[in-house]
Formats: C-alpha cells, sequence, structure tokens
C-alpha cells in the first residue's frame, strides 16, 4: 500500500448528485474538499427524470438553473397518482420534469470542478479509520491502494451506503415487499401513460423520453423483489410488461435496464463522530415524485455551509449538530409520503376503498395545499431555537425565503442571486443603519443588503430579515437589537 497521506478538510465519497452538490457548497466555504467515486466516467443513465420545486429553488440561489439550458415546470402534479394543480399552493409548482439525472450531475460536476473541488474517479473508497482528529480513508486506485487523511468524511455513496456501514450507522426500517422494472425501450412505439396506469395485476407508466426512446416502469402485483445483485435483461421486462398490457414490446430493445424496490429504511443518526452521511445513504425509499434527488440536494445544502463553517474556524458551538436535527425529521416525513403513495397507488384490490376516500379528500383546497407542499419541499420548517420565539416568532421565522425582487440602490435584484455566493444575508428592508451596525461584525460572512420589496407583504410587517446561507429564515422582525442574538446563534462570533 502506498503510505501517503493526502490531506483535505473534507472527503466526499460519492459523485452522484448529492456528493457534487456538496462539493460546490463545501468550496463556496473556503473548505478544501476531495471527491472519490469509484466509476471511471459517469455511467449517463437516469434514474431521475426531474427534481421539486425547492431543489430548483436551491439551485437557483447558487446561479446554476442557467446551466440546465431551460427547463419546463408543470402546475400538474400528483400525490399517489391522484393528479392536481399544485398552484393551489403559492409559489408551487410540480417540480422541474424531462430533466435526466445525467444531466443534473454533469451541471453539478462542472460547477464544482470550477470552484476547485478535487474530483477522483476510478477511486472506490474500501475502508475508514477516525480519530479525535480526523478520518482517513483506505481507497482502490488504478495505481493501487491510498491512503487519504482529512477532519471530515462524508458518505453520499447511495443506497447500499459502504461509508454507513463500516461507520457504525444503524438503518432501521422495513424491507423489500415489491419489486419493479424500468427501462428505457427503443424501437416500440409505446402509448404514454404519464402518470402510470393501474391495470388488474399491477402499475406501468410510460413516457417518450427522446425520438424512439421510451421510459417505461412496471410494478406486478404479486412479483417478489428482484435480486439487486444481478442487472435484469430486457426480456424480462417486456414478458411482464406484456402480462401486465397486453403489449408485445419483445421486438425492442434498451438503452438500459434497472430494478427497484419499496424498501424504506433511513439512519437513526446522520453522524457519528467525523463521519456524516447525506442523500441515498441516509434514507431509501419508493421513488415518488422525485423526491429522492431533491432531498439529496437539500441535505448537501443544508451541511455544506455549516460544515465549511467548522473547518474554517468561525462556526458556533453546536452548528454541525443542527444537520441531524433538521434534516432527520425531513427524511422521516419523507420515507412516510412515499410509503403512503406506494399503498395509495401500487396497492391492489384491498387498497380500493383507500384509493376512493383518498379521491375525495384531495377534492379539498386544504388537503392540495398541504400534499402539494409535502411533495414540493416548500414547507419545510426548521426549528430555529429559543432565541428566535421568544416573542412568538415571526411567520416567515424557520421557512425558505420565497424568491423575490428588491428595489436597491444599484437597481432590482432577486433574493436568489444574494445567496450565489453561499453566504448569508441580512436584509435592511426600512433602510435602517441600526440594521446595519448591527450585522457589522459578521461581513465577513454575511452580506447586508438595503432595498425595497416590490411585494412588501411577504414580509409580513419585517423591516430587517435574516437568511441563512441555505435559504432559510434565521430571524425576521423590526427591532434591530434582537438581530444580534441570531447572527451570534448561526454565525458565531463576529471578526
Amino acid at each position: 500500500m502506498d503510505a501517503d497521506v493526502t490531506d483535505a478538510d473534507v472527503i466526499i465519497v460519492g459523485a452522484g448528485p448529492t456528493g457534487l452538490m456538496l462539493a460546490g457548497e463545501l468550496r463556496l466555504g473556503g473548505a478544501d474538499v476531495i471527491v472519490t467515486e469509484r466509476l471511471e466516467r459517469p455511467t449517463g443513465q437516469s434514474r431521475g427524470l426531474g427534481f421539486t420545486a425547492r431543489a430548483l429553488e436551491s439551485f437557483d440561489q447558487r446561479g446554476l438553473v442557467p446551466r440546465f439550458g431551460g427547463l419546463e415546470t408543470s402546475p400538474m402534479g400528483h400525490f399517489g397518482g391522484v393528479q392536481f394543480d399544485y398552484t393551489v399552493l403559492e409559489d408551487a409548482h410540480f417540480g422541474a420534469r424531462g430533466i435526466p439525472q445525467s444531466r443534473t450531475e454533469a451541471v453539478l460536476e462542472e460547477w464544482a470542478l470550477e470552484l476547485g473541488a478535487d474530483i477522483r474517479r476510478g477511486w472506490e473508497f474500501l475502508d475508514l479509520a477516525q480519530d479525535e482528529d480526523g478520518v482517513t480513508a483506505t481507497v482502490d486506485t488504478p495505481d493501487g491502494e491510498r491512503r487519504l487523511r482529512a477532519r471530515y468524511l462524508v458518505g453520499t455513496d447511495g443506497g447500499h451506503s459502504l461509508v454507513r456501514r463500516i461507520a457504525g450507522f444503524s438503518f432501521p426500517g422495513t424491507d423489500a415487499t415489491r419489486g419493479m422494472y424500468l427501462a428505457d425501450v427503443v424501437g416500440c412505439s409505446i402509448p404514454p401513460r404519464f402518470l402510470g396506469e393501474r391495470v388488474p395485476a399491477g402499475m406501468v407508466m410510460a413516457a417518450p423520453l427522446a425520438e424512439g426512446v421510451d421510459r417505461i416502469i412496471v410494478c406486478e402485483h404479486g412479483a417478489p423483489p428482484a435480486d439487486r445483485s444481478r442487472t435484469p435483461d430486457f426480456a424480462e421486462v417486456a414478458a411482464a410488461w406484456q402480462r401486465l398490457t397486453g403489449e408485445d414490446i419483445s421486438g425492442g430493445g434498451a438503452d438500459w435496464v434497472s430494478s427497484f424496490t419499496d424498501a424504506t429504511r433511513q439512519a437513526s443518526e446522520y453522524r457519528r463522530g467525523r463521519v456524516l452521511l447525506a442523500g441515498d445513504a441516509a434514507h431509501i425509499h419508493l421513488p415518488a415524485g422525485g423526491q429522492g434527488l431533491s432531498t439529496g440536494v437539500q441535505d448537501a445544502v443544508n451541511l455544506g455551509w455549516k460544515l465549511a463553517a467548522v473547518v474554517g474556524g468561525w462556526a458556533p458551538e453546536g452548528l454541525l449538530d443542527t444537520y441531524h436535527g433538521e434534516r432527520h425529521p425531513v427524511g422521516a416525513r419523507l420515507l412516510s409520503n412515499t410509503l403512503a403513495q406506494g399503498t395509495v397507488f401500487l396497492g391492489g384490490e384491498e387498497s380500493e376503498p383507500l384509493r376512493t376516500l383518498f379521491a375525495e379528500l384531495i377534492g379539498l383546497d386544504p388537503v392540495k395545499r398541504y400534499l402539494a407542499g409535502v411533495v414540493s419541499h416548500l414547507d419545510v420548517r426548521y426549528d430555529m431555537g429559543d432565541y428566535a420565539t421568544a416573542d412568538g416568532g415571526h411567520p416567515l421565522l424557520g421557512r425558505r425565503l420565497p424568491p423575490r425582487v428588491l428595489t436597491t440602490a444599484a437597481g432590482p435584484v432577486g433574493t436568489a442571486e444574494l445567496l450565489h455566493s453561499a453566504q448569508g444575508v441580512v436584509l435592511d428592508l426600512a433602510d435602517d443603519p441600526e440594521v446595519r451596525e448591527a450585522a457589522a461584525g459578521w461581513k465577513d460572512r454575511v452580506t447586508t443588503v438595503t432595498g425595497v420589496p416590490r411585494d412588501p407583504e411577504v414580509f409580513a410587517g419585517a423591516t430587517a430579515v435574516l437568511v441563512r446561507p441555505d435559504g432559510y429564515v434565521a430571524w425576521a422582525g423590526t427591532d434591530p437589537s434582537a438581530l444580534a442574538p441570531a447572527l451570534h446563534h448561526w454565525f458565531g462570533t463576529p471578526a
């Protein structure tokens, strides 16, 4: 073994969307990052075909949206296969659609590399050991085994995470009860079934991806979970499709074939010492509504600035622990809503009364608003601590800052643009010198912007707002003297 040790602030294991997003976030925060990825090159395969409204906002907050080359969003979405209009919730839509995961990964990898992340493809993680000062990872490289040393290591290596197993994280939940096929079929003209169609023997979905290419999903009642150690062949998929639909697609072929299940598990903790988990390494579930990729991206955005603050030396005590405190409940809710959707949509005749009741409930606007918030992830609200709730709290407290425009001395500016650098932001909405004075001690990590909102009702009477780097409101109010405790809580001691 090569005994050389390469130093970094953080090692990320896995170059999927979560790992690449985290790499960019850490670099924006000034941390040195090494990303190890066992694949020598991206596969080009795409399980996901879009992301939620909140993930889209997260990309916009880092200036990444133009890199996707145009995004299509849809007001119409579904929950458990029951379609409804997500714009019943203000600012909501079902999310960006038609974006292959391979495209998302390419955008994030290009961005992370531009920021200076060190991405090492063909480097397979084998083992780790942590001590009081850091983590040593053993990796298999094209030139033999190497050891990498960093202050922290984050596992973003998917549902079968080796980091999770070696570091001793527990992963409770439920085993798979049903297996499903996924394939990108070529050479066939398959009638679209965009939201999926329940048939007597199961569920099928079909949607065109490109000229001559259709994405299909096949869920057959009673089919045991597939052996995940092997890749199914197209003949198996075609046979299942014919059993369920009567359509013969065996004369075609597939760009790629995969399988998945409804196994549902979540790590009991997202941090053990200097090892952390994010994305599918922390939670697995039935794919529903593009939530998996989106939740992983938001894990990364929540963790990145906090971990960068720790390695940068300015983090207040306990900041890193808020990653688990804030994201674990979000993950638990994700598992709950995907299990519910699976029961409603994929269940057999025994689920018919539930489907009938659910179809009635979803006709009610309060139910629509609730479910739209759950799936779009726009209703996430974090606990900001005692300092923020002493006066009852502000309606925006702990919620994401909606994208709005401020009129400043330099011209109009969007609130998403203010977060491109992943610093905190103080919005001085009343041109108050006391607000600017209160924030002055943190100017190395918090930007203060004076401007008038075009739609002030969104800010519910607040004349100043503190926004964290991940876009969530840490304080909002009218008393400048109450701003300093919030700055201390999230951004440490003033310089």
